[in-house]
């Protein structure tokens, strides 16, 4: 089973069963972003759209991408929303989904699962206007050394983990700086029962420069 397969079949699950990192994570990103003034947004791993409707309220048009086209399904059944287009698309091969360059690009726990960060950073540029901000979130690399990733329960019970890359914090900073952005803000999440242990999601914030 590929990573689009494995996204197809959690699609049924994803918003039901508890899930630290998703829940962390959609902590983060409104944490990061709350004061930030956007009229354009793309959204990449929209998923079930955790984070697409909160996103919504802060723009005038977002456009919501994933791999998945049943997790795309999901989305488009919750969230019927004016102002919000859903796309197909994969962030490893050119972006074709990007019809005109954003104020706003949002990246949620996708990373993890592609090996070439420099080629995501260059897209990245493309898609955003100058001065334009680019969001990541994901799971933080201290828990990747403890050898956690993204997995679900398969309908037999059995858990299903999928193919994982471990990004160290400096590959992000410098995937950036190499293709023209600066570090906003660099923050660390943990577990509420658990402040003073192992960070569960890293956030960076980049300028286009």
């Amino acid at each position: 089973m590929n990573i689009q397969q494995a996204y197809n079949t959690w699609a049924d699950t994803y918003d039901t069963v508890l899930n630290k990192t998703r829940d962390l994570e959609a902590h983060a990103i409104r944490s990061v972003l709350e004061t930030a003034s956007v009229s354009e947004i793309i959204e990449l791993g929209c998923g079930t759209g955790k984070n697409t409707e909160w996103l919504a309220t802060k723009a005038t048009y977002v456009t919501a991408v994933d791999f998945s086209a049943q997790m795309l399904d999901k989305a488009k059944e919750k969230l019927q929303l004016p102002n919000v287009t859903f796309q197909q698309g994969d962030i490893t091969k050119e972006w074709h989904f990007v019809d005109k360059p954003a104020d706003l690009l949002t990246c949620s726990l996708i990373l993890e699962h592609i090996q070439d960060l420099n080629f995501v950073f260059a897209q990245a540029y493309q898609a955003l206007k100058p001065g334009g901000l680019f969001y990541i979130g994901e799971l933080h690399p201290f828990k990747q050394y403890q050898g956690s990733k993204a997995r679900f329960d398969t309908a037999t019970g059995a858990v299903f983990e999928l193919e994982c890359h471990v990004h160290h914090i400096s590959d992000y900073t410098e995937g950036a700086r190499k293709n023209g952005f600066s570090c906003v803000a660099l923050q660390e999440w943990f577990d509420e029962e658990n402040p003073t242990g192992v960070p569960r999601i890293a956030s960076f914030l980049f300028r286009k420069e």
